[in-house]
């Protein structure tokens, strides 16, 4: 952990940005990238300080979705104080997802020497690549897209919301891949699948970020390089954001589906030759 320079840094930090959100796995590609820099994949500081960058991420999707957010702990917080608040649909949504973050929560905390050992590896990811390539592509074939998000139930959320468990546990199947495919295979339409897999990432990767910083800080991680890995993640991500909400209201994810196979063929191949350690 000792060798992550701010160079180091900003490269973390611009993985992070980009694939995040998009369904290609920011934890494959942030091990790639570890791996490349000479940095061990399961050094807890390491995984700590891919955590914390998320951060970065984390705030895009505050900032970008702001106005939602904002009308959503309004409208949660008045039906809380006051029951004649509780048919809002947004006081709803607000339950729906806590109640869809609990899964993730109790597999992060039962799982997480698992997480950040065996599970870790570079073998796991390529498997793990090619997993959540499948997935997508059966939702892809059976998605209906007939649901937009006034549709989206509680079931929907639940469902999305748990889906997320596939990537924690399986480094390279893609957050949001599992969760967008999740909400293609229960009838949503594209740009409200998309939509709902933004708003669950806010308490999932929150709390996965605020449970490592102690980890980050006592591996011995510098503030500067944290600092500079999440503010390049967040400038990266926001701008993420923006293009793939304009990219699923016209597009599939055939394209991406295919960068992976190919991203797990490549990383199978290097990890096969003794180019990169698994």
């Amino acid at each position: 952990m000792n060798g992550l320079g701010i160079g180091d840094a900003v490269l973390l930090g611009i993985v992070e940005g980009i694939t995040e959100f998009l369904p290609v796995s920011s934890t494959a590609h942030l091990k790639i990238t570890e791996s490349a820099l000479g940095l061990s994949t399961d050094d807890a500081g390491v995984v700590a300080f891919t955590a914390v960058i998320q951060v970065g991420a984390i705030a895009a999707v505050l900032v970008y979705f702001a106005r939602d957010i904002a009308r959503i702990v309004t409208a949660w917080t008045r039906g809380v104080l006051h029951s004649r608040h509780r048919e809002d649909r947004d006081y709803r949504f607000g339950w729906w997802v806590i109640a869809a973050t609990l899964p993730i929560v109790a597999v992060g905390l039962a799982a997480k020497p698992l997480i950040e050992g065996p599970l870790a590896g570079l073998w796991v990811v390529v498997a793990s690549l090619l997993a959540g390539s499948a997935f997508m592509w059966w939702s892809e074939r059976h998605a209906r897209l007939d649901r937009d998000e006034q549709a989206v139930t509680l079931g929907d959320a639940v469902a999305v919301g748990s889906s997320q468990v596939l990537a924690l546990l399986l480094p390279g199947f893609s957050r949001s891949g599992a969760t967008i495919s999740t909400g293609l295979l229960r009838g949503l339409d594209r740009v409200a699948a998309t939509r709902l897999s933004f708003f669950l990432s806010i308490p999932a990767l929150t709390g996965a970020a605020l449970s490592e910083l102690k980890d980050a800080v006592g591996a011995g991680a510098d503030a500067g390089p944290l600092l500079v890995g999440t503010l390049v993640s967040f400038g990266v991500a926001y701008g993420v954001i923006a293009w793939l909400l304009r990219f699923v209201a016209h597009h599939g994810f055939g394209r991406f589906i295919a960068y992976r196979i190919v991203l797990a063929l490549v990383l199978a191949g290097l990890l096969a030759s003794g180019h990169l350690a698994a």
